[in-house]
């Protein structure tokens, strides 16, 4: 059957109203994801009417609105105007529909848990569909109700919105205004910002043209005042600040190519030249006057010096801007240093002269002896106590002491009648030297920039002092001063070197080396005089140590205490040389006494004197001493033999031959007949014996100590034989009758104690 017309709706909605049934679409209901919606056929799908709704429709329904709101208070139903929808015609028309497809869209709504419960619940599509439609034209009913109910507020909100759409619409032509305005001003900036950067690197190029000029006119041109000055002016410090502005300005233009060029430099280089041959000449005047200065007498040329030290930029201009002049200047200053000093050398050395002391002469040797005719005629020319210190160092080692002291001043010690030994004078005349030098060698450097320049000033006082240290040295046999003199050269070498200045460093090191031949060639002397010594000149009939080894025992020990600082091999090997020379003199010596005991004891006494000296000098032994110890105590054993042989010489033999024997065969060859005689002689004398034996050894020996040691030592060499002879005695048939004869050991002990207690 075809389908029902459907009726006209005979109450239209206004056009507001039509415009809600898609706003009615997003009702809550339609966005739950656990209800989707079912599809529904469009409110809408009823034909409209023939007639379009008057414009004015909507505004009709306002007034009601508005009424209702104003207290009538009825709700407008819409169900009496729209009714009931009917969905039975269109039972006809699905009957007609076509399944095709059908399987598909239930495969692809099978998850959906809808459709999946309507299909379990079997119930009817249709029945459903009519359901859902139902639902849905409610809710747009209520939709349009409560759309009737707000429709004063909506208008209100219109109104709002036309009124904020005219003001922006305002604003929005202000803004535009403001924006073309804004770009023309950006325009302008720009501009104005190119002009800047324009006039910025025209300014910076303007001051970097203005300061180049500025500084070519500032070095080029010649103020009134420094002309004034330069021409008019003292030199002063005033004018060494404005030869320094001069300098820089002859610098400039002879230095920089494009000054040359320039038209200035015409007129200002004549006056710059003139002013430099003014300056010039000025200082030149000035400083050989002040070099002048230094001629004259009793001037104390280092302050004059240190004052002139403040103009030493007059030096440096005329390096640099007159080297001839400089030339000039520096060759006056040699020449009057050079003189001068030469001659205040020469006046001190000449002082020195009349304090010298002389020591030795080429007599003054260790083996010469004193009866000869120069040597007593020596004695006559100096005291007694500058003879002493001829081979004995004393108090001459002050002088190392006093190495640091002031040069002496000649007058003062001419008027106190003082003279020095002249190691003395010569650390005073070094001492002089090395002050002066430094104080020269620093002036020289600070003043003129030149360390060379001292070797030329100096070269002639050193040449003064060379010839009269040559002279004095070619007459000096003084062996000991020459060693203090090569010692206090080294300390100078120490001083020069603290305070690290070099200048003298070749001088002292040719002293040096001057000073080491002349020591050798007078220690060779001294050598040469005890090998060949004349014997028979020197000899004496006396027992006591010999004058030549009081002379070399001094002389030795000086030596060594000069060399305990500074271990010189070369000194000790001739050290060694001389006391072979000595010992062979000794030997000689003591071999002119006719008794084998007197040359014992006269090289004992010369070996503990040598010793003795050794030891007073605080050498603290050394090699000569322990050598002389081990002789000394051989020559005591000797002398101890040869004494008791003198008194006891049967008992020694006795003794002697028994004991070298075998003790079970001795007492079958001795018998009581060999043995008695010794014994009473012993018992008789040995007393007696003792007592000449203390007595000789008295005589003997100078040294008491020794010789109560060499009496103490005999005594115990006879207590010893005596004791081998009681033990013989013991080993002798019928030896017992003799013990009535026998002296007790310690008899002989307490005779030894009483010398002890002596000694």
């Amino acid at each position: 059957s075809t389908p029902r017309e459907k009726k006209p709706n005979p109450f239209p909605l206004p056009t507001p109203f039509s415009s809600l049934t898609s706003i009615s679409r997003g009702h809550p209901f339609r966005s739950d994801p656990k209800h989707p919606p079912p599809p529904v056929a469009d409110l809408d799908r009823s034909p409209a009417p023939a007639t379009p709704d008057p414009p004015d429709a909507g505004m009709e329904v306002i007034p009601a609105a508005a009424a209702a709101h104003d207290g009538q208070k009825q709700r407008f139903d819409l169900g009496v105007f729209v009714g009931d929808l009917p969905l039975d015609d269109d039972d006809a028309a699905s009957d007609n529909e076509s399944l095709e497809g059908l399987q598909q869209e239930l495969e692809d709504c099978k998850n959906d848990q809808e459709v999946a419960n309507i299909l379990a619940n079997g119930i009817k599509m249709r029945d459903y569909t009519k359901g859902v439609e139902n639902s849905i034209r409610q809710v747009e009913l209520d939709s349009i109700q409560d759309y009737i109910t707000e429709s004063e507020n909506l208008v209100l909100l219109h109104d709002q919105i036309s009124d904020c759409d005219n003001i922006l619409s305002q604003m929005e032509t202000v803004l535009t205004g403001f924006q073309t305005e804004i770009g023309s001003i950006s325009s302008e900036i720009k501009v104005l910002q190119e002009k800047s950067m324009d006039m910025g690197l025209k300014l910076r190029n303007r001051k970097a043209a203005e300061s180049k000029l500025s500084k070519f006119v500032e070095d080029i041109i010649v103020p009134p005042r420094m002309i004034d000055i330069i021409v008019d002016g003292e030199v002063n410090d005033e004018y060494m600040k404005t030869l320094e502005i001069l300098s820089k300005k002859i610098k400039f233009i002879e230095a920089d190519s494009m000054v040359k060029t320039s038209k200035a430099l015409k007129d200002v280089q004549p006056e710059v030249e003139r002013l430099r041959q003014k300056a010039v000449s000025k200082i030149f005047e000035f400083i050989i006057q002040k070099f002048y200065a230094l001629r004259k007498p009793k001037t104390n040329i280092q302050i004059l010096q240190q004052s002139v030290l403040k103009y030493k930029y007059t030096i440096v201009f005329l390096k640099e801007h007159a080297k001839e002049i400089y030339a000039e200047v520096r060759t006056a200053y040699i020449d009057t240093m050079n003189k001068v000093l030469s001659a205040h050398f020469r006046a001190y050395i000449q002082a020195l002269e009349k304090l010298q002391l002389d020591i030795a002469t080429s007599t003054d040797l260790l083996g010469v002896e004193t009866r000869s005719t120069g040597y007593l005629f020596s004695i006559g020319k100096e005291p007694l106590k500058a003879r002493s210190s001829v081979f004995a160092l004393g108090e001459r080692i002050n002088v190392l002491k006093d190495i640091e002291q002031p040069a002496l001043i000649p007058h003062i010690s001419e008027a106190k009648s003082q003279k020095y030994p002249y190691e003395v004078l010569f650390r005073s005349l070094q001492k002089l030297l090395i002050d002066t030098a430094t104080s020269e060698y620093l002036f020289s450097d600070d003043f003129f920039g030149e360390e060379s320049l001292f070797q030329d000033i100096f070269a002639g006082p050193i040449q003064v002092v060379d010839e009269y240290f040559d002279a004095v040295l070619l007459n000096c046999y003084d062996a000991i001063g020459i060693m203090l003199m090569i010692r206090i050269i080294h300390q100078h070498q120490l001083i020069m070197f603290k305070r690290r200045i070099p200048c003298l460093d070749s001088y002292l090191d040719k002293v040096n080396m001057s000073l080491w031949p002349r020591f050798k060639m007078v220690f060779d002397l001294h050598l040469s005089s005890l090998r060949n010594a004349n014997i028979k000149t020197l000899w004496e009939d006396d027992v006591h140590p010999h004058y030549v080894t009081r002379r070399y025992a001094e002389f030795t020990a000086s030596l060594v205490h000069l060399n305990v600082e500074y271990g010189d091999g070369q000194l000790d090997l001739n050290l060694e040389r001389l006391r072979m020379a000595i010992e062979d003199l000794l030997v000689k010596l003591a071999k002119m006494f006719p008794k084998p005991k007197m040359q014992t004891v006269f090289l004992i006494n010369n070996y503990d004197l040598t010793i003795a000296i050794l030891k007073e000098a605080g050498t603290e032994g050394g090699k000569t001493q322990l050598h002389f110890e081990e002789v000394l105590k051989s020559n005591i054993a000797i002398y101890v033999e040869e004494v008791l042989l003198e008194h006891f010489s049967d008992l020694i033999k006795f003794v002697k031959t028994r004991t070298s024997e075998d003790p079970a065969s001795s007492s079958d060859k001795a018998n009581i007949g060999d043995v008695e005689p010794l014994v009473k002689d012993f018992a008789n004398r040995w007393k007696a014996a003792i007592e000449l034996m203390h007595k000789d050894v008295i005589t003997s020996f100078s040294n008491f100590l020794c010789g109560m040691e060499i009496l103490k030592a005999a005594l115990t060499q006879l207590l010893l034989y005596y004791t081998r002879l009681t033990e013989c005695v013991k080993r002798v048939n019928g030896g017992s009758v003799l013990n009535k004869d026998l002296v007790s050991i310690s008899s002989i002990l307490y005779e030894i104690k009483k010398y002890s207690r002596t000694f």
